[in-house]
């Protein structure tokens, strides 16, 4: 692939595109959304109780799986990012059938924290809502840009 087929120009003397290009700022804005996801997760979890916690932590979870897919692969549509995190999210539930989750989770915080230990259908929706929100976040840029 040729720098400009990036869209860069190489400066004089330099075999090697330079690292800040457009994915390298995507990757940074997506390593901070991730932050900012799980500081939302963590302080939904402090100031509210319930189902608010519950199902509002469980959009969280897909709103972060979706910035984990993008800071890998920054080049992603917005549909496919939403929609792959979407698909693990529901693995990860779909999972807890299997006593899978409740086992590992009874041995690690880190399991517990990542795959759940109790299947609740009702998660599957609110796992749609976070991959809904994710996708209008990643779209809004685009529709602010001027169409070339």
């Amino acid at each position: 692939m040729s720098d400009r087929t990036l869209g860069q120009e190489r400066p004089a003397g330099r075999s090697v595109a330079p690292v800040t290009t457009a994915t390298g700022r995507t990757r940074l804005v997506a390593a901070a959304a991730a932050l900012v996801t799980v500081g939302a997760g963590l302080g939904l979890r402090a100031v509210a109780t319930g189902d608010v916690a519950k199902y509002g932590g469980d959009a969280l979870y897909t709103l972060l799986v979706l910035t984990l897919v993008v800071l890998l692969a920054p080049r992603t549509p917005p549909a496919r990012a939403a929609g792959v995190a979407l698909a693990v999210s529901w693995a990860v539930e779909l999972l807890q059938l299997t006593g899978l989750s409740a086992e590992l989770s009874a041995r690690s915080t880190a399991a517990r924290l990542v795959l759940g230990s109790t299947f609740n259908a009702p998660d599957l929706f609110w796992y749609a809502i976070g991959a809904a929100a994710g996708w209008l976040l990643l779209r809004a840029p685009a529709r602010r840009r001027p169409a070339r």
